[in-house]
C-alpha cells in the first residue's frame, strides 16, 4: 500500500497537543528506517545485518486500528512515519499495527490526541515471541521415534526438515526422493522432495513454502501436508495418488535459521550485503514476471527490495530454472504463506485478472468451503492485488505468466492477527489440517485437466 499523506491541519494540532501531552518521553536515537509495503503487510524493518546477539521485542505491541475513514488511516500513516511502527496486516475494517517498545508511550499519546481508539492484541511480543515455541527439553520428550525428529508440535529448524525428507526417501523409495535444486546465498541447499507412483502420464503440482522467513507457520504447513500425504499413501484417493508432487518446504532457508537464531522477524532473505548496511532481498518480489512493478522498492533497506533483477538471488533462480528445465507436466502451483487466511491468486502484479479468473475463483471458493466444513477457519478468496494490494515480482504470477500453470494460488495461513506471525505451535496441526483439505481440492481439478 502507498503511503497515505496526513491532512495537514489535523497534524498541526496534534503536533502542539503531543507536545503537551507527551513532554518528558524522549525519543531514542534511532538508525535510518523506511516505510514499506510487504507482501503481507506495509511494515517498517530496521536491518539487524551485524548483530551478532539476538535481536530482543520487550515491550513491543500489536496493536488493532480501525480502518474506516481516512482520519483513521491518515494516524495509522502519522504512526508508520513518526513513531517506528509497522502495518501487519489489514482489511477493509481494521489494520494491526507493531509498535516497538520503546515508543510505545509516545505512540499512544498520540492517538489519544487525534482521538483514535485502539485495542492491543499483543500485550508483548518478546513474551509471545518467547512462548510461542515449546522448549527443547519438551521437544525432546515429543521426539519421533521413527527416525526423524519431525513432530508438527514444534517449530523445527532447517536440519530436522532436511532430515525428515530424507527419512522419507529412505523409508519409501519407490515413492519418494530428494533433489538439491541449488544452493542459498549462504550455501545451505534447496531441497525438494517428490512424492510420484512413477506414472509417466502424471501431472505435477508445486508446493513450497517458508519464501519469507518469519513465517514459520508455513514451512511446517507443507511438511505437515507431505506427511499426510506420504504416512497414509495406500489410502488417498486416484487424484492425490495420480499426481507426481514436487514440494520445497523452505523456499528461503538462510532467512528461516536467521529467523530462528537472530531476529525472529526477519523477512527476506540473506543476500545483498553487496548494496551497503541492508541486507535482504524479498524473494516473492524478485520473480520474472512484471518484476520491478508496483509494490516493490529499488531501496536496499526496505523489506520489499526486488533485488538488482530479476531472479538475481539463488533461491528464487534455481526454482526457476528447476521448474523450466523439468519435464514435469506443471498444472498447479501453489505456495504457502502467512498471515490473514486468505486465498490469492493472480494477478498480483495490478488490480487485473486473467480471462479465466471465474476458474481460479470457483475452485478457490470451493476449497474455502470444504476448508469450512471440515472444522477449518474461515478462508477470503480472491486476487491478489485487488484483494491486498498490488505486489510485482510474485512466484505466483511468474507460474501464471510465464509457465503458463493454470491454477497457481498463494494461501494465507493463520491466523486473522490474535498472534500474526508468531503463531503458537499448538496452531501448527489444526492449520495443517485445513490446508491438506485445499491441497486435495486443487488436486481434483487437476486431475480433470
Amino acid at each position: 500500500m502507498n503511503r497515505l499523506l496526513s491532512n495537514q491541519p489535523m497534524v498541526g494540532v496534534l503536533v502542539l497537543v503531543l507536545l503537551h501531552c507527551c513532554i518528558g518521553h524522549t525519543l531514542p536515537e534511532l538508525p535510518s528506517i523506511e516505510k514499506v509495503q510487504t507482501d503481507d503487510q506495509p511494515t517498517t524493518r530496521i536491518d539487524a545485518t551485524s548483530t551478532t546477539q539476538p535481536v530482543k521485542y520487550d515491550g513491543a505491541q500489536l496493536w488493532r486500528i480501525a480502518y474506516d475513514d481516512q482520519p483513521k488511516k491518515n494516524a495509522v500513516a502519522e504512526l508508520q512515519d513518526r513513531y517506528d511502527a509497522s502495518m501487519w496486516n489489514y482489511n477493509a475494517t481494521s489494520v494491526d499495527i507493531f509498535v516497538r517498545g520503546q515508543q510505545i508511550k509516545k505512540a499512544e499519546c498520540f492517538l489519544r490526541a487525534a482521538n483514535i481508539p485502539f485495542e492491543v492484541v499483543i500485550e508483548d511480543m518478546q513474551r509471545a515471541i518467547d512462548t510461542e515455541n515449546p522448549s527443547l527439553e519438551e521437544t525432546e520428550l515429543w521426539e519421533n521415534r521413527n527416525g526423524h525428529r519431525m513432530t508438527w508440535t514444534a517449530y523445527h529448524r532447517l536440519a530436522d526438515i532436511y532430515d525428515w525428507m530424507d527419512y522419507l526417501a529412505q523409508t519409501y523409495p519407490d515413492l519418494c526422493s530428494t533433489k538439491s535444486i541449488g544452493k542459498s546465498v549462504q550455501g545451505r541447499e534447496l531441497k525438494v522432495l517428490r512424492i510420484s507412483n512413477g506414472s509417466p502420464s502424471n501431472k505435477a503440482i508445486w508446493m513450497d513454502g517458508g519464501i519469507h522467513a518469519r513465517e514459520w507457520i508455513s514451512p511446517a504447513t507443507v511438511t505437515y501436508i507431505a506427511n499426510e500425504l506420504v504416512e497414509d499413501w495406500d489410502n488417498q484417493p486416484a487424484h492425490l495418488r495420480n499426481l507426481d508432487w514436487y514440494i520445497l518446504p523452505v523456499h528461503n532457508p538462510d532467512g528461516y535459521e536467521h529467523s530462528h537464531q537472530y531476529d525472529r522477524l526477519w523477512r527476506k532473505n540473506r543476500g545483498g550485503i553487496q548494496y551497503g548496511p541492508c541486507a535482504g532481498v524479498d524473494l516473492n518480489r524478485n520473480y520474472g514476471y512484471k518484476w520491478g512493478g508496483q509494490g516493490t522498492s529499488k531501496q536496499p533497506c526496505s523489506e520489499i527490495f526486488a533485488g538488482s533483477g530479476p531472479f538475481s538471488e539463488p533461491e528464487s533462480k534455481a526454482v526457476s530454472e528447476f521448474m523450466q528445465s523439468s519435464a514435469a507436466d506443471w498444472k498447479g502451483f501453489l505456495t504457502f504463506h502467512s498471515y490473514g487466511q486468505y486465498i490469492l491468486y493472480p494477478w498480483g502484479y495490478d488490480r487485473v485478472v486473467p480471462p479465466d479468473h471465474a476458474d481460479l475463483k470457483r475452485v478457490g471458493d470451493a476449497a474455502a468451503e470444504q476448508m469450512l466444513q471440515t472444522g477449518g477457519s474461515r478462508y477470503t478468496v480472491g486476487p491478489s492485488g485487488s484483494t491486498l494490494y498490488p505486489a510485482a515480482g510474485g512466484s505466483d504470477d511468474w507460474a501464471r505468466g510465464a509457465l503458463n500453470i493454470k491454477y497457481a494460488y498463494t494461501v494465507e495461513l493463520r491466523d486473522t492477527g490474535r498472534y500474526g506471525f508468531v503463531l503458537p505451535a499448538n496452531q501448527i496441526k489444526p492449520t495443517g489440517d485445513e490446508a491438506v483439505q485445499f491441497v486435495d481440492i486443487i488436486a481434483q481439478e487437476v486431475a480433470k485437466l
